[in-house]
This record gives C-alpha cells, structure tokens and sequence, in this order.
C-alpha cells in the first residue's frame, strides 16, 4: 500500500511492510544514519522491503542522491535493533531512521559519493526543521549498537554535516604521543570518563574498569568525533574532544581528573 511522501524532497515511493506503531504514540526526537552494509543498491532496498527480512527504514539514498521512502515518518520502522541511548532502549520508536547506500566495511567501505552526502544533508535538515530534533540526537547506528555495529563509519562525512546545520560536532582534539589508558586498565579516570561517555548517551556502565563494553563505545566515539584513529584506546585526544562536546551540550566540564591519572588535563 503507498503513501504520500513526508517530505517534497522524496523523488518516490517504495512502501516498506515492515512497521508498526510507535510506543505510546512517542513522537520521534532521534535521527539516525546507518549504510545499507551491502553490494548493491538493489539488494539492500529489496531486503528492506521484503516481509520476511524484519527490517526497514524510513528513507533510503542512493550514491546518486535519489531519495525514497519506505515508511512513513508517523510509524515506527525496525532499523535499529538492540540499544541505547540516554536511558533510550526503544530507539524504533524513538527515532527516524535513514539508510544510505555503501557496502561498508566487509565490502570495501568506498567513500560516500559528495552528491549522497548533499542529499542526506538536505533529507535531515528537513527532517530536522519539522521535528525539532535536537543536533546531539543525530546518531550513528554504532553509537546506539556499539558492540553491533559500525555504520556509518569513520568515512561517514559528520564535520560536512555539522557545516551544513546537520548534527552535534567540534574539533577533534590533536592526536598526540602519549600515555593512554586500554583493555585491563581500572581506576578513577576511567571512571571518570565512562561516566561522561554516559552523560553524553552512551549506554556504557560506570565501573571503572576498561572492559570490552568500554572499549567498543570508545571506538564508537572516534568512528563519530574523532574519525582519523579509531583504535579503541582512551588517549589524551579522545578525552579532551569529548570534554569539548559535553560542555558545548551541557554547558559544563568533565569532572577535574586527579594529577596522578595519567590523562590529567
């Protein structure tokens, strides 16, 4: 069964079977952007669409720019799964979800072609404009799924996005030599920084010990914030870069790290 397309930029209509209603009428303040992870166009849009798959989405965009979508903004499309996000857990129902067109990382990981980009700026910032979302609650799927997934990635443009009014970003801070905290280590600045990773919305429990959960949000971080290294490790850079978009959010700084951390700022 069709619909009529949410937005005019939507250049057609392939309706989606795979939807339902959003819980508790819950309007949707979270835009997410995955890649399709897939060889072709045409494959993804049919696994989309197919009854059996059990995923959808609600807009699709394809390396030339063409917009279409598959269900309606008012419903609840499956694209996430399993996550969080800021004590969110039905991020389906929360969220409007968008599949751009990329085989990922099993299959190459091309670059997004600068005509997509263009069109899934000028989807989001319509989106954006009639839903009020917020531009830290414009999300990768790997910031949701961290353990799960990875799309968009690291070559996804965010810093193009932000400049065209799309999205939560600032500079990453400089990569430096350094000491830097890794799988096994425990203590206070750990602690310290999971709890800012939390407070921003990443579901990571505050133990102080740098497990493998830590260490897959933090390369979930980088892929988003701090593209250029995504290895997993807490160093000076990653810490400061979140510190700069908490207190752009926020309006305040990560709690003081003692002098004897060795991330001390």
């Amino acid at each position: 069964m069709t619909f009529e397309p949410d937005t005019m930029l939507v250049h057609e209509v392939v309706p989606s079977p795979n939807h339902g209603e959003r819980a508790d009428g819950r309007h949707p303040d979270i835009l997410m952007l995955h890649y399709t992870g897939m060889m072709s166009a045409d494959a993804a849009l049919k696994r989309l669409c197919a009854p059996d798959s059990e995923v959808s989405c609600h807009y699709f965009i394809t390396e030339e720019g063409r917009i279409i979508q598959c269900v309606p903004e008012s419903r609840r499309a499956w694209h996430a799964g399993e996550g969080s996000w800021a004590g969110e857990t039905d991020i389906n129902s929360a969220s409007i979800g968008i599949e751009i067109v990329n085989p990922g990382h099993d299959y190459g990981y091309p670059d997004f072609p600068r005509r997509q980009i263009a069109a899934v700026a000028a989807l989001c910032r319509a989106i954006l404009r009639r839903r009020n979302i917020k531009p830290e609650r414009v999300l990768a799927h790997s910031d949701t799924a961290p353990s799960r997934k990875q799309d968009p990635g690291e070559k996804f443009p965010w810093r193009t996005l932000h400049q065209s009014g799309v999205g939560h970003w600032v500079k990453p801070a400089p990569i430096k030599p350094g000491p830097s905290f890794e799988m096994g280590d425990s203590g206070d600045g750990i602690r310290s920084f999971q709890s800012a990773l939390r407070e921003y919305g990443y579901g990571v429990p505050v133990t102080g010990q740098f497990d493998q959960q830590t260490r897959d949000v933090i390369i979930a971080f980088q892929r988003h914030f701090r593209p250029a290294l995504c290895d997993g490790r807490l160093d000076t850079s990653t810490l400061v870069t979140l510190r700069s978009l908490l207190e752009a959010v926020k309006g305040h700084r990560l709690p003081v790290i003692e002098p004897d951390i060795p991330l001390a700022p």
